[in-house]
């Protein structure tokens, strides 16, 4: 980790892209426009510091403050009402962004257990990449002892690729480890 992900995207990943898929030029290349982190939160209705708790965490792991979404509609056998909070999200760009991936790929990816590798059917069709996580305690920033309960998380990976061959390719230069 010695070369930042930003100046190894700038130094190998734009003319290994531009070779691989012939853009005439630079600004064509695809490249990673944000990141989105969400917690979706069913317990916060019978449970009012799970709320507190996903948004410490949340903060923990990105460095930035979350914001609470909430409920666009009711829904009467959830006992959801319009306005109630059911989950917290956090939206990076920029340095933060680059600082997050490169952690994400480095320290939290290899610490799951059992772990195989991502998997290269998470695009959209459009670029876009999502991973789940079953626990909070890949990030290293989370300290066990304090984990009230473990909190599944979705990371979105917003890309400017066109296709999902493009955005691929892009993810594995970046260093996002895809099963074979």
């Amino acid at each position: 980790m010695t070369q930042r992900l930003r100046e190894r995207y700038k130094a190998d990943v734009v003319p290994a892209l531009s070779k691989q898929f012939e853009y005439g030029n630079p600004m064509q290349v695809p490249r990673v426009s944000k990141i989105v982190v969400n917690i979706g939160l069913g317990e916060a209705l019978t449970n009012a510091k799970a709320i507190d708790a996903a948004v410490g965490d949340l903060a923990l792991i990105t460095g930035q403050r979350p914001i609470v979404t909430k409920a666009k509609r009711s829904i009467a056998q959830f006992r959801l009402r319009t306005g109630n909070p059911v989950g917290a999200k956090v939206t990076l760009r920029g340095e933060r962004m680059w600082d997050f991936l490169e952690r994400l790929t480095a320290l939290a990816l290899p610490r799951i257990r059992d772990f195989r590798g991502v998997p290269s059917r998470s695009f959209d069709g459009r670029g876009n990449f999502s991973l789940g996580f079953r626990e909070q305690l890949a990030f290293p920033e989370i300290d066990y002892d304090k984990v009230d309960r473990l909190r599944g998380l979705e990371v979105s990976i917003v890309t400017t690729a066109k296709t999902d061959e493009e955005s691929k390719r892009l993810l594995e230069l970046l260093g996002m480890p895809f099963a074979s």
